[in-house]
């Protein structure tokens, strides 16, 4: 499979084969291929000449008409799931066939008999008439691959067929993953394959059975998962040994107070205090609905406080009253989880993605020049190693992680003095996270004081000096130094819910 835009190979003579009752995983970093090659696959882009796709020994051309994915049994569920909030479960189910058909012909008290016992036979409580809004973030996910699986067995014998998964964990916290591994299990016990697309090495050692690596647009290994280490994988992914990729030091708090919340409240939190020294990174984390992911957001004014105040670099702020745009004047900044719809503006190119922040200072009598500004984000773009290193792209055509790279760019250039983070290599691969760890540790060792929130525990463990746990709205443990670990703050996050159960 070859793929060209604009010259360059996106996709360069890159195979991939799935065996019948097989999970065979995709990765790669950040444009290293793997969207594109699904891309190829479900239609969206059309191949280089002399692309092929066999399915079941017989050649295939491509791109596949729409009609011919249910022909051929191959079903995909993408990032973004492809629901509608506003249906119902069973209106969801039955989006395809409802297209079709008049509403008054559809059999609704059938179909959703159909529908029970179709979720019955994979062990999945949904209940038909509940609206998609309400539901889990992951019964939303369990309910796509259902959906995928029924399209796909439309023109056969159910166990025939390919369902290709991209990228359906990143938002859905380890639990939840165990049970959307489940589903998986059980589609490929009734014979299908399935293609399972992550940056998240443990959970394709977990499910896979090979795993494909791309790299630069090239398969760079084929991997048996059950005999490979994780360190086979890096080193494939990355193309160096894992010894090299090690993230940087937690940084020792010092100094004097640099940024200091007292008793803030807003949400799920009371009463929350931190004194945050200038160069430390400190975490906070904890189960869902903890109420730790709220507190960025909170001391930047993004969502409203009851109460509290913010001390920083001696000047005093009263969050119930914060707004954004003063959040960055004190030199405070976010880079929000949601980096796609909060964190850059999609239809605008990288270079005004970059300076957005700094316009105001670069007018010179009343004129802006943009050349001056593409010099800038292009210097911006080669520091925070974005690919590719083109600031007049669209930065909706960049993957995630030089998405994330560009979001820290923009605010990293200010020399903040307190940098908030949600979730911030949600998504990415396993080398744009060490330069986002890089930059983070840059940022702190240049006097910005950082706070992290996460779920991600052994990221946590990897930069922080102090970590707190939160449940109920309320820190219930602190790690620090050499206690922090990522089963240590998984036992605390564990306790700490039980303790308000």
């Amino acid at each position: 499979m070859s793929k060209t835009f604009g010259g360059q190979k996106a996709l360069d003579k890159a195979s991939l084969e799935v065996a019948p009752g097989e999970v065979h995983g995709l990765l790669g970093q950040n444009g290293s291929g793997k969207s594109t090659l699904i891309k190829v696959l479900a239609a969206f882009h059309a191949p280089d000449p002399g692309s092929r796709l066999e399915i079941g020994g017989a050649e295939i051309a491509l791109p596949l008409a729409p009609g011919e994915f249910r022909k051929y049994r191959i079903s995909f569920v993408h990032q973004h799931l492809g629901l509608i909030p506003s249906l119902t479960v069973l209106e969801n189910l039955l989006l395809g066939r409802l297209a079709q058909r008049d509403a008054w012909a559809i059999n609704w008290i059938a179909e959703r008999r159909a529908a029970q016992r179709l979720f019955a036979s994979y062990a999945i409580d949904l209940n038909p008439e509940a609206r998609v809004a309400d539901i889990a973030p992951v019964e939303r996910a369990l309910l796509a691959i259902v959906r995928a699986i029924s399209e796909m067995n439309e023109e056969g014998g159910v166990g025939a067929g390919l369902l290709v998964l991209d990228e359906p964990t990143p938002f859905l916290p380890k639990r939840d993953v165990d049970r959307l591994f489940q589903l998986v299990r059980a589609v490929v016990a009734n014979g299908a394959s399935v293609i399972f697309v992550s940056h998240d090495v443990d959970e394709v050692m977990e499910i896979t059975d090979r795993a494909t690596v791309l790299r630069d647009g090239k398969v760079a290994a084929t991997i048996d998962t059950r005999a490979a280490t994780k360190a086979d994988f890096i080193e494939a992914i990355v193309g160096r040994k894992l010894a090299a990729m090690t993230p940087p030091a937690p940084l020792a708090a010092r100094g004097p107070s640099h940024a200091v919340v007292h008793n803030l409240s807003g949400g799920t939190i009371e009463g929350f205090s931190l004194d945050l020294v200038a160069g430390e990174v400190v975490g906070v984390t904890g189960l869902i609905g903890s109420g730790y992911d709220e507190i960025p957001y909170l001391i930047y004014g993004a969502r409203e406080a009851r109460g509290g105040t913010l001390d920083i670099a001696g000047r005093g702020v009263e969050l119930s009253k914060i707004k954004p745009r003063d959040a960055i004047r004190h030199g405070v900044v976010l880079v929000p989880a949601d980096r796609a719809n909060a964190g850059v503006i999609g239809p605008l190119p990288v270079v005004d993605n970059v300076t957005m922040p700094i316009l105001a200072s670069r007018f010179r009598r009343w004129i802006l020049s943009r050349r001056a500004m593409t010099a800038e984000a292009a210097e911006m773009a080669r520091r925070f190693e974005v690919r590719p290193a083109d600031p007049t792209m669209n930065i909706a055509s960049l993957s995630g992680g030089n998405q994330q790279k560009v979001v820290l760019a923009k605010w990293f250039q200010m020399e903040p003095k307190l940098i908030l983070l949600d979730e911030p290599t949600q998504g990415v691969d396993i080398g744009a996270r060490q330069t986002v760890f890089r930059h983070i540790a840059s940022a702190a060792s240049a006097g910005a004081a950082v706070l992290c929130a996460s779920s991600d525990y052994e990221q946590l463990a990897a930069i922080c000096s102090r970590v707190l746990i939160f449940a109920a709205g309320r820190v219930v443990a602190t790690l620090e130094g050499a206690d922090i670990s990522k089963d240590a703050i998984a036992e605390r996050s564990l306790a700490g819910a039980r303790s308000f159960a």
